[in-house]
């Protein structure tokens, strides 16, 4: 009988253990499949292996890289938008008419803007955006 190499005994454990390693390195496939991995991630940072020198730092990693490729898929993030789209959104969160938006201008104005006619400018949008962090900055 030979002796058991690393490797081999490695392998031995993980073949042992492959029912709670598997879910680990698979791509999820489903929203119950992406949650899984995502807790098991957080356990594993919360265990330490956000520091590179953690022995399951590398798993870590795996994991992260299948949470992110289920979030790119399913989730993913818009292009880039025009400053009407990021008006209309402030507009329709924050339940804003066109007459509560004084840093663009008077209500025709801000129609104009609204309707494509006219642009925001650079003032208006420095404006906006500081009316906006006031806002943040009171809740």
């Amino acid at each position: 009988m030979t002796k058991a190499t690393g490797n081999e005994y490695a392998i031995k454990h993980c073949i042992m253990h492959w029912d709670y390693i598997a879910p680990l390195l698979t791509p999820a496939t489903t929203e119950d499949e992406y949650q899984a991995l995502v807790e098991s991630l957080d356990a594993l940072l919360d265990s330490g292996a956000a520091d590179e020198a953690h022995p399951l730092a590398g798993l870590a990693g795996m994991v992260g890289d299948l949470v992110s490729a289920y979030e790119q898929k399913h989730y993913p993030m818009p292009g880039e938008i025009s400053g009407v789209e990021a008006l209309c959104f402030f507009m329709e969160r924050d339940n804003l008419r066109q007459q509560d938006l004084p840093e663009i201008g008077n209500q025709a104005k801000v129609s104009e803007v609204l309707s494509g006619r006219s642009a925001i400018n650079l003032r208006q949008a420095n404006k906006r955006a500081n009316a906006l962090q006031d806002r943040c900055s009171l809740d």
